[in-house]
């Protein structure tokens, strides 16, 4: 099992006050797989893994259609990286492991 696998509760520092959310992480050598759900929903996720650092996208739709580039290094259990949603600017994602 990699550092990342697991589950994160994580919060967004966005405009729109903190976003919620948990992520699930699966990983597989250079890949994972996993799941986003929070207050707006819910989505399956993949992406990348380096080391302790996981990249991936998602979508949103709410307050309109953006897809999200979020990027995350794991401490130990602690999970810090941002939220990239285009013009809108960059976000800080901080997140502590479930269990």
């Amino acid at each position: 099992m990699a550092n990342v696998d697991g589950s994160w509760d994580c919060v967004v520092k966005s405009p729109l006050g903190d976003q919620k959310m948990t992520l699930t992480v699966n990983s597989a050598g250079s890949t994972f797989t996993g799941a986003v759900s929070g207050a707006m929903g819910g989505m399956d996720v993949t992406g990348d893994v380096d080391g302790d650092t996981i990249t991936w996208k998602q979508s949103m739709t709410v307050p309109m259609p953006m897809t999200l580039d979020c990027k995350a290094t794991v401490e130990d259990d602690v999970l810090k990286g941002s939220v990239a949603a285009g013009a809108f600017g960059s976000f800080p994602l901080t997140g502590t492991r479930v269990g």
